[in-house]
């Protein structure tokens, strides 16, 4: 097609220690639980997440934590797209953000302000922010995760 440039959809590699599934034992029809996993897998924003978590309880009931930790997992990635990340990793009591370089836009001055001695900043062809959680709990790495991508201090663009 001409004139329409397409900007291809980057996919955002998230390995978090985390343990994030449909357990066979609340959904045990295959087909319901890949439609489940299609629908979690399609969330682009805050309403498509909140609306597959109510879909799911009322078809199935309470959700069991390997399933909110997927849709946590669902959240972080929509957010992380929105900052140009392009890997999300644990290392230890820590996670890593690697970002697109020509995307790397972090105000790394309020970055440290916020976070102090808990961030770490490597520039390079794939910047990287190491985010030090100090602590293992699958709960504790997704809740700080996912408000580091909230609160993560973007440079305002120069006015020309």
């Amino acid at each position: 097609m001409k004139g329409i440039e397409v900007t291809p959809e980057v996919d955002i590699q998230i390995d978090l220690n985390v343990t994030s599934y449909i357990p066979e034992e609340y959904i045990q029809d295959a087909n319901q639980k890949i439609e489940v996993y299609q629908n979690i897998a399609l969330c682009k924003n805050e309403e498509d997440i909140q609306n597959v978590i109510d879909e799911i309880i009322d078809r199935f009931g309470n959700m069991p934590k390997e399933l909110e930790n997927l849709i946590d997992i669902a959240r972080i990635k929509y957010l992380a797209k929105a900052l140009s990340i392009i890997k999300i990793a644990s290392v230890k009591t820590a996670v890593v953000f690697t970002f697109e370089q020509s995307q790397f836009k972090v105000d790394v001055v309020e970055l440290v302000k916020q976070y102090g001695t808990k961030i770490k900043v490597s520039p390079g062809v794939k910047p990287r922010v190491t985010l030090e959680i100090g602590d293992k709990h699958e709960k504790q790495i997704l809740h700080q995760t996912t408000e580091f991508l909230k609160t993560l201090p973007i440079l305002k663009e120069e006015i020309q």
